[in-house]
């Protein structure tokens, strides 16, 4: 029991870091574009706004549920619902972690269900390519409508790191299977890395990849949708399509960036764009702050109170 406290303590730690560092963030963006302004921009969204706003974010984490208890039934791992989904969103505790690290909670719990820890690692990965696959269609499909607009060498280059990711799982266990073969005990711990990805291939199978793309795409169009609507009841004047493709280039800001939950970069990433489609900057700062806080913050939200749960169950 004693490392499970440690490691406790130390996401704890970790929690209160980021939510520290976020808290300044938006108190600089407030004052920087006058808190007054912002808060009457917020006004606009109303009681029943904010409640459809929320409810999108739902949809997405369910969505994300549904793309995690495929992966687990592939390896013939059932767990009855409600628990799956809880320990499954203890996770979104530590989202605001470097590149959502900190969701590998969950392996702790999941181990209790006779899930070995390896494939709960691999499942994340698999989620976070997953979601970076979706980020990306979204991106080039709105990117469509705007004729001209598409660089070819943006899709290009997009195209080739989606197919090299893809590619790279299998040539790289291939290659881990053979260093460890012809080098025995002292590199052990190679066997562990390979057992990871080993899972990982398995989840990238086109059978598998395909339906999880699609559910992703849905989920992350779901919030990309509800920032729409926002944008749209604050008075600033961008198509769905744009909307959609500033999220989702936000999103990537944010993911490219590694700092915990994106932050600081995915703000800064949409408020500059808002503002160069001329939104008024406490208006964009206030789109940005709440969508932020009914996506990211609410996961969180959410994710502690299962974290809670699953701690007291057995």
């Amino acid at each position: 029991m004693k490392p499970f406290y440690a490691q406790e303590r130390l996401w704890m730690k970790g929690l209160i870091f980021t939510v520290v560092i976020s808290a300044s963030v938006y108190l600089i963006f407030f004052l920087w574009s006058g808190w007054a302004d912002v808060f009457s921009a917020l006004r606009r969204i109303g009681v029943s706004g904010s409640l459809l706003v929320f409810f999108m974010s739902l949809c997405n984490y369910g969505l994300r549920f549904v793309r995690w208890d495929i992966y687990l039934r592939m390896f013939n791992f059932r767990i009855h619902w409600l628990s799956n989904l809880r320990m499954y969103l203890s996770g979104f505790a530590l989202t605001t972690t470097p590149g959502k690290s900190g969701e590998m909670v969950r392996a702790i719990f999941f181990k209790k269900h006779g899930v070995p820890v390896p494939v709960v690692l691999s499942l994340f990965f698999c989620e976070r390519f997953s979601d970076l696959i979706a980020i990306v269609l979204l991106a080039l499909l709105t990117l469509s409508s705007y004729p001209g607009s598409v660089d070819p060498v943006f899709i290009a280059i997009s195209t080739a790191l989606v197919l090299l990711a893809y590619m790279a799982l299998p040539l790289l266990a291939n290659a881990l299977k053979i260093i460890g073969e012809r080098f025995g005990k002292p590199w052990t711990w190679i066997e562990q890395i390979e057992s990871v990805l080993d899972v990982a291939v398995v989840c990238h199978r086109f059978k598998v990849l395909i339906p999880a793309t699609i559910i992703s795409v849905v989920a992350w169009g779901a919030e990309a949708v509800a920032f729409y609507w926002v944008l749209d009841w604050m008075g600033i004047s961008v198509g769905l399509d744009l909307a959609i493709l500033i999220y989702a280039l936000s999103m990537l800001a944010g993911a490219l960036s590694f700092l915990p939950g994106g932050l600081g970069s995915t703000e800064l990433t949409m408020v500059s764009l808002l503002v160069v489609k001329g939104a008024d900057l406490p208006i964009a700062v206030a789109a940005t702050a709440f969508i932020r806080l009914a996506t990211l913050w609410f996961a969180v939200v959410i994710g502690l109170i299962a974290l809670f749960r699953s701690r007291g169950s057995r």
